[in-house]
């Protein structure tokens, strides 16, 4: 009988570490896990709604949901390998800049369902990128565990340059954008493009700034462009972006807002705000995650743009008796164009 029991004992706790070390831990639930990039989660932009996704899911299909904030780039790895060793079922990573690492570390941990905001998947161009033992390695693509959330920021772009040049009285707009990297240029080359559709006599500006959280330089370069005669600054950089915003603000001028309804997330300069030029990141995150709880999630690139309302202006808000019928109307026209693709952003990957 003693070692019957020794035996039991035995299986109960073999079972008790097989269900701790199973997807979902011992509690049953899947897990999820949001990597942000350093613009941190509270970031009133793009971080921001990716958690808020995130949590939507959470609740609704009672997931275990957890993020953490990379301070620099060098966290990147490290903090997938948290949530790795933490047994997480799924973890998001947010933005461009997370491409490598996470590349890396969807072919190290293959069982681990990936998904990723704005990288379409090369990593670097020609680049290997391997697992620890350096056996396994990938070029250009292939990772079979990783869904990319992709935006076209372009689209957007350009519905605010068409609404930046009807409220202008200058007929100069600018961007205080972050780094020099797609989801930006396309967020600048379609407000340029936008604002020249809506009027040709328009005059764009715009300078990258390689950060995404120094807002104090983004009010610096706000206000260097509006001396240029700039009376619509779009903020299309994090938080490096918001500093244009509140450059705007300080000086009685518009502003347009990115990523999300900053009326709502920046209330200090949302006076300003005639409009913001949204993706829609908590949809697209929501979405990804009711696909993995319907275990039909599919690797690969899932694109957000005006023709499926992945992506589209904020409402006017206090502008919206300002912004006249005849600019709404110019809008309605660009949208239509852009659906029907007899309108080009003139963004060229």
């Amino acid at each position: 009988m003693r070692k019957l029991h020794v035996s039991l004992s035995a299986l109960v706790v073999a079972a008790t570490l097989l269900a701790a070390c199973a997807g979902g831990g011992s509690s049953g639930k899947l897990k999820v896990g949001l990597v942000t990039d350093t613009g941190g989660v509270n970031d009133k932009s793009f971080n921001q709604s990716a958690w808020e996704g995130v949590q939507k899911a959470a609740k609704e299909f009672n997931f275990d949901a957890k993020f953490i904030e990379s301070k620099q780039p060098t966290d990147y790895e490290k903090n997938i390998d948290q949530f790795a060793t933490e047994k997480y079922d799924v973890i998001l990573t947010v933005g461009f800049l997370m491409g490598d690492a996470t590349a890396a570390k969807a072919l190290q941990y293959p069982n681990i369902k990936f998904a990723i905001i704005d990288n379409a998947y090369f990593p670097t161009k020609g680049a290997k990128v391997c697992d620890d033992t350096k056996k396994d390695c990938y070029s250009d693509g292939g990772l079979k565990n990783v869904t990319s959330l992709m935006f076209q920021e372009d689209q957007v772009g350009f519905l605010a340059g068409v609404v930046a040049a009807g409220v202008s009285k200058t007929g100069t707009v600018c961007t205080v954008a972050g780094m020099e990297i797609p989801p930006v240029v396309r967020y600048v080359t379609g407000y340029e493009s936008g604002a020249k559709w809506m009027n040709p006599n328009a005059k764009t500006l715009h300078v990258y700034i390689p950060s995404f959280v120094d807002p104090t330089k983004g009010k610096e370069v706000g206000n260097s462009m509006i001396d240029q005669g700039c009376d619509v600054v779009f903020g299309a950089g994090g938080n490096t972006g918001n500093g244009g915003l509140l450059a705007a603000k300080e000086k009685g001028l518009a502003a347009i807002g990115v990523d999300v309804d900053q009326y709502n997330t920046y209330p200090e300069v949302k006076d300003a705000l005639v409009t913001s030029a949204m993706k829609n990141v908590d949809v697209a995150v929501y979405e990804y995650l009711k696909s993995v709880n319907s275990k039909t999630e599919k690797a690969g690139i899932v694109t957000a743009n005006i023709n499926n309302n992945g992506i589209g202006l904020a409402p006017y808000h206090d502008w919206n008796s300002k912004v006249s019928d005849a600019v709404k109307a110019k809008v309605k026209e660009a949208t239509d164009g852009l659906i029907k693709g007899t309108i080009q952003t003139g963004y060229k990957p």
